[in-house]
């Protein structure tokens, strides 16, 4: 009896063969990934391209970014004082030049026109008296300055009648009415229209005492330009301009370049530029974001290679150009090198329209056949614990491809 208890292992020993042969299966999958990186018996795979040398348009871009506006923006406001009793647009409408969009009570106004009107009455009235009688030409000379005196109150008076009825003077839509009937309307707006920039305001405020016209199928992007960039941008200049929402690139021109700096959202210096889009569009929409490249300067048929053709050896630039196309043999050209664009190089020596050249390609190491190794070692693996032996290979501590 107490040799028998004496051979019985404890239970909490028994898996302890079972925990070692857990850790092995760690150990051999950290070995195998080591493995598959520093494994040197096959090379990188590495595949190449080829491209041809060609001419094109080079071009020098500077890039911004800005938002769409409406060409032309006017606010306008009465030049006249008085209470609004009537308002005749609202925000939507599309307006003419010069058609009416409100209008204030004009009953003191009209009763100073006429009181202008008597003054002039009476002041050419005084004039021709004066003529009849013979009198100096001192008081012919007042009288004379006494008429144009009362013309000029009238033109006044009338410009007055005429103001209490406010116009349009762009043609475009309303996006914003900030007058009611009843509000007491001033002379602090000019109503003159504004370029490239968009007023903005909540349609219930009747504070603002204007109502916005915006120019429609006309217009500018408001864009901003690094400082070391504005130096060479110039009025006149093409733009490519590439618009959220829209697949086609929508061309424009550099309309006005700002002087002054302003600051971006990362607190550099920029300048403000204007583009305005070419031709009338219906596809834009103010308040839009959109990218600018500014062409600065562009050559015609200029002889180009792609950039990743190119291979530095010291101060020396070379391709590998193609000799023979069936069987991919290279030669060495030394050649030289212009200005960038994108993805292609200007060459001004070494190469011809029509010349091949190597593009190199890297795949990832141990190019085909890794997958099937591998499984062929995980195999080897698992039989190899299960005979309670090394790693398969023979190398020194039994791991593969290891120096004997």
């Amino acid at each position: 009896m107490r040799k028998l208890l004496h051979r019985v292992r404890p239970p909490w020993r028994r898996p302890r063969r079972l925990v070692l042969a857990l850790s092995a299966l760690v150990v051999v999958a950290g070995l195998a990934g080591a493995w598959l990186l520093l494994r040197g018996d096959e090379p990188a795979a590495a595949s190449t391209t080829t491209a041809t040398v060609s001419t094109q348009t080079l071009k020098q871009t500077v890039t911004a970014s800005g938002t769409v506006a409406a060409a032309t923006t006017a606010d306008l406001s009465f030049d006249v004082s008085g209470t609004v009793t009537r308002v005749l647009v609202e925000p939507g409408d599309t307006v003419k030049k010069g058609q009416r969009l409100a209008r204030v009570d004009d009953d003191v106004l009209q009763a100073e026109l006429e009181a202008a009107q008597s003054s002039l009455d009476a002041a050419e009235s005084a004039r021709s008296e004066h003529v009849s009688d013979g009198a100096s030409d001192v008081q012919l000379a007042a009288d004379e300055a006494a008429v144009l005196a009362a013309e000029s109150s009238l033109a006044e008076a009338q410009d007055a009648v005429d103001d209490a009825v406010l116009r349009s003077t762009i043609a475009g839509t309303v996006t914003d009415v900030g007058i009611e009937v009843g509000d007491s309307a001033g002379s602090s707006g000019s109503g003159q229209p504004s370029t490239g920039t968009t007023s903005t305001s909540t349609g219930s405020d009747t504070s603002s005492g204007t109502i916005t016209v915006v120019s429609t199928g006309h217009f500018v992007v408001d864009a901003t330009v690094s400082s070391s960039d504005v130096a060479k941008v110039e009025k006149g200049m093409q733009a490519e301009v590439t618009v959220s929402g829209i697949d086609e690139t929508v061309y424009g021109t550099v309309a006005e370049v700002g002087l002054v700096a302003e600051t971006d959202s990362s607190g550099a210096a920029a300048f403000p530029v204007t583009i305005e889009v070419t031709g009338e569009r219906d596809d834009l929409y103010a308040g839009t974001s959109a990218d600018v490249a500014v062409v600065v300067s562009q050559r015609a048929d200029v002889l180009t290679v792609d950039s990743r053709a190119l291979g530095t050896d010291g101060d020396t630039t070379y391709v590998e150009k193609v000799t023979d196309s069936t069987t991919g043999a290279t030669e060495r050209v030394t050649v030289e090198t212009g200005e960038t664009s994108g993805l292609v190089t200007e060459v001004t020596s070494g190469l011809a329209e029509g010349d091949v050249v190597q593009v190199p390609g890297f795949a990832g190491p141990g190019g085909s056949g890794g997958d099937e190794q591998m499984q062929e070692f995980q195999r080897q693996m698992q039989e190899r614990m299960q005979d309670g032996g090394g790693f398969p290979g023979g190398g020194q501590g039994g791991f593969p491809g290891a120096p004997q």
